[in-house]
């Protein structure tokens, strides 16, 4: 049933008068932002875990970074096919529990001593594996909570609450490896995943999912529908190459960097995740500017201006030398400026391809461009450890960022690059796979 404070438009979705007073809205909300605590925090503690106490070397770490992301590349397809035939509620409240069970186990086998490279390894492909159902999930949920002209809205304070947890999560978890243990960091996260599991599953709405036919379309059919919606839209099409571009390039920049940051310029597990914690309120400030400069501007500009500002700013971490005075406050200064370019970009883009895609498409496309795009990370991160390991963490990190310009000119010569002020319309498309109201 929908929360109080909404009203029903025939459509079946709430009709609030403020996105706020939507109380479900408000759970995801809630549950978004621990949810990404607990991810980003545990993203730092594994790398650095590998890194600070077990001695990984650089391929090693590579090849735990892509263990992480391999997921991506193995499930995101069929998850958003599962994904359009559930509650989105029902998703996100298993994969909380999942990751929870996953890090907690974790936790318990570092108080043991069994906390090796292989440990690691396993936890960092379960956390990945249902981080992948969680994030098709929570953004399928949003078209199915809120209405169409809310949608930039509740993507803009999503996003938010992200930035919010790409504050906290880094840091947190590089000052706990750093102070205490990786056990207890691990245990952090999971106590996060668990708040998150708490506010998901007071969400009472029934959401409105495409009836099931009385021969449901094979798995298969629907993940073709969703590559072909997507390979034949030009605005679909144009995001997800320009997400692969960056995702690849990215996953190489992010290896070599936690590499450079403690050997190159000597700084502590605390210094590192204070300075991954800056692409935090960056992120935060991109958000914000995203519910207002597309519709002062156009979509177009400012995806191709915060796109070039937030990926170019990485040309500059090469540059610096030693854990000197200005090491800190200008990695500091990159990083605010990436996230913000960043968080801009994604907010802005969401808004675009939810637009344009049919509602009981939402998992299908989410997953497909998810799969093309973040499915590449796994390459990136095994290209940019052996790149480190041949030619040293400076190098490799000044060619690895330069390649992170090629999604901004992905942009620059796409259909994206053209949009205005509004954004498109909605496809018509037949919903061929899915439930009726209030399966589970």
């Amino acid at each position: 049933m929908p929360s109080a404070s909404s009203a029903v438009s025939d459509s079946g979705r709430p009709v609030p008068s403020s996105l706020w007073r939507n109380g479900d809205f408000r759970r995801l909300w809630v549950g978004q932002t621990a949810s990404q605590l607990g991810e980003q925090a545990s993203l730092v503690v594994l790398p650095l875990f590998a890194v600070l106490t077990l001695n990984a070397s650089a391929d090693q770490l590579g090849v735990l970074r892509a263990v992480g992301q391999t997921p991506i590349l193995l499930l995101s397809l069929f998850v958003g096919a599962w994904v359009d035939r559930w509650r989105t509620r029902t998703v996100m409240v298993l994969t909380d529990v999942g990751r929870t069970l996953a890090l907690g186990a974790a936790a318990m086998a570092g108080l043991f001593g069994w906390f090796g490279l292989p440990a690691l390894f396993v936890t960092a492909f379960a956390v990945g594996a249902l981080s992948v159902f969680f994030d098709v999930a929570y953004q399928a949920s949003v078209v199915r909570l809120v209405q169409r002209d809310q949608l930039v809205r509740g993507n803009s304070a999503l996003e938010s609450s992200r930035s919010a947890a790409q504050i906290g999560g880094p840091a947190l978890g590089g000052a706990l490896v750093s102070l205490l243990s990786a056990p207890i960091a691990a245990a952090s996260s999971a106590l996060f995943f668990a708040l998150s599991f708490l506010s998901i599953r007071r969400i009472r709405r029934r959401e409105s999912t495409p009836r099931r036919l009385e021969r449901p379309p094979r798995v298969w059919r629907q993940i073709h529908e969703g590559l072909r919606l997507v390979a034949g839209d030009a605005a679909l099409r144009a995001v997800c190459l320009a997400s692969a571009a960056f995702q690849f390039s990215f996953a190489a920049v992010m290896t070599v960097y936690l590499l450079f940051l403690p050997r190159e310029l000597h700084l502590s597990g605390t210094a590192v995740g204070l300075a991954l914690a800056a692409t935090g309120p960056g992120a935060l400030l991109g958000a914000m500017l995203a519910a207002h400069l597309p519709n002062r501007f156009g979509y177009g500009p400012v995806l191709v201006a915060a796109a070039a500002l937030g990926d170019g700013v990485f040309l500059c971490v090469p540059a610096l030398h030693g854990s000197s005075a200005v090491t800190v406050p200008a990695l500091l200064v990159v990083n605010f400026v990436f996230g913000a370019g960043g968080q801009l970009v994604n907010v802005a883009v969401m808004a675009v391809r939810q637009a344009v895609t049919p509602d009981g498409m939402q998992g299908r496309v989410a997953a497909t461009i998810t799969f093309v795009g973040m499915g590449l990370s796994p390459l990136g991160s095994l290209l940019g450890g052996f790149c480190a390991e041949e030619w040293g963490p400076r190098t490799t990190l000044l060619a690895t960022a330069a390649c992170m310009l090629l999604s901004p000119v992905v942009i620059a010569v796409s259909p994206l690059a053209r949009l205005g002020r509004t954004l498109p319309v909605t496809q018509n498309a037949p919903l061929t796979a899915g439930r009726a109201e209030g399966d589970e």
